[in-house]
């Protein structure tokens, strides 16, 4: 079960570590102060509801179709493959430098933009419905199934609660290209492991 969810938490980790609107919204929100904790609760436990239905969902689906993993784990393993690359390639370029700059608003209106960014990003069923659920798929038993989920939904709690509250002590270091290089290298190199690993379950 420990193995169920250190892959859970690495595969939930690697995904949600992209640079992308949601988590630049989160940054900019942590880096004002403001309506940090709902905001980061929100995010996570969002992930949480499409990480289960991803889990559970994917496994009932497949009983009624059992050709279903191998297509998830060749498009995830594509899908993977192709964005580790472009992580890879922003990290030779060295583009990604985020900006982050406004004023504040509301609660609500922190909370309608952070469900937009979430429940609107098409990549986010992708990543929590398709390719964690495939992944869910190489272990066998609830046990060890809900093991997975539980690391993959602690994965998006940690990271977003690191991000919100951690966002004023990363603030100065990953303004630097550097920074933003080594962090999409990193991406890059554990989405093409996972790419791989999917890839080995089909042989």
């Amino acid at each position: 079960m420990i193995a169920a969810w250190i892959t859970g938490f690495a595969t939930g980790l690697s995904l949600i570590l992209a640079i992308g609107a949601q988590n630049a919204f989160v940054l900019r929100q942590g880096l004002l102060r403001a309506h940090v904790l709902p905001l980061v609760l929100l995010c996570a436990l969002s992930d949480a509801v499409l990480i289960a239905a991803g889990v559970v969902g994917f496994g009932a689906a497949v009983q009624a179709a059992p050709a279903l993993p191998a297509i998830f784990s060749t498009l995830g393993a594509a899908f993977l493959t192709v964005y580790g690359g472009l992580r890879l390639r922003a990290a030779w370029k060295a583009d990604d430098v985020i900006e982050i700059a406004g004023r504040d608003r509301g609660l609500w209106a922190t909370l309608a933009a952070g469900a937009a960014f979430t429940w609107l990003n098409p990549h986010v069923y992708l990543d929590t419905l398709g390719l964690i659920g495939a992944v869910s798929t190489r272990f066998h038993g609830w046990e060890m199934k809900t093991a997975f989920g539980i690391g993959a939904g602690s994965a998006s709690f940690f990271f977003f609660f690191s991000l919100g509250y951690g966002a004023r002590l990363l603030a100065p270091v990953m303004q630097s290209r550097r920074a933003w290089q080594v962090l999409d290298a990193v991406i890059g190199v554990t989405m093409w492991t996972i790419a791989a690993s999917l890839i080995r379950s089909l042989l």
